[in-house]
């Protein structure tokens, strides 16, 4: 059985494009999964604690040296790294705001990436210290920009600082394996926005079933 961590960071409710196409990937996925784990955690509404000098102090002092201020520092940590580490498939929608991230998604990401958990830092191998300690995941993104062309050598590729930096992080997850679809020019409304958002569902049950297969074959490496 697998399991699924749906993070939806978009500040809107009714009118957010990435919750439709989250919502629409988790519906695809249950009706050719249905026995699988979905675990839900909306960052938009609820975003996580920006962390803090106390909090880097504690995640860099060992276990057994932790006094209870820093373990209690680290709780909502542990919270969502429970759900993280637990899950074989990341699914995140999330809007582009002024060309990044949400800052919500991006406490997200501050309070999950944690030495000793998802990473480890050894100097003795050099200019590459840095290793995730899980491999094997797979991270799905499902993204809406007011703009279009933000494709890898699109118009404003140069300017997706979304992607880029979600997958980058990524890596220390534990993901190995990313999948991008997008909906543009929302703010344009024009034809544009028309096809790219029927081209974003088209593509969902396309990557579920490309999906459904793989975790069908193979088991996740942890």
């Amino acid at each position: 059985m697998t399991t699924i961590l749906q993070i939806d960071a978009s500040a809107r409710v009714t009118r957010s494009l990435s919750r439709g196409l989250t919502t629409a990937f988790a519906e695809h996925w249950q009706k050719v999964r249905p026995d699988d784990t979905w675990i839900t955690r909306d960052v938009g509404l609820n975003p996580p604690s920006a962390i803090s000098e106390n909090w880097i102090a504690a995640a860099f002092k060992p276990v057994d040296q932790r006094t209870f201020e820093q373990v209690t520092a680290l709780r909502e940590s542990d919270e969502l790294l429970a759900e993280l580490e637990s899950a074989d498939v990341i699914v995140i929608g999330t809007p582009m705001y002024n060309y990044g991230m949400p800052s919500a998604l991006k406490a997200w990401i501050d309070q999950v990436i944690r030495i000793g958990r998802t990473f480890s830092f050894d100097l003795a191998r050099g200019e590459q210290p840095i290793e995730p300690i899980q491999t094997g995941k797979i991270l799905v993104i499902l993204t809406a920009s007011g703009e279009g062309g933000f494709e890898f050598g699109g118009v404003h590729g140069a300017q997706n600082h979304l992607d880029t930096a979600i997958i980058t992080a990524s890596r220390l997850l534990g993901v190995s394996e990313h999948h991008v679809i997008r909906i543009e020019y929302q703010e344009f409304g024009d034809d544009r926005h028309q096809q790219s958002k029927a081209a974003a569902y088209a593509a969902i049950p396309q990557l579920v079933e490309q999906l459904s297969q793989k975790v069908s074959t193979s088991a996740v490496v942890v």
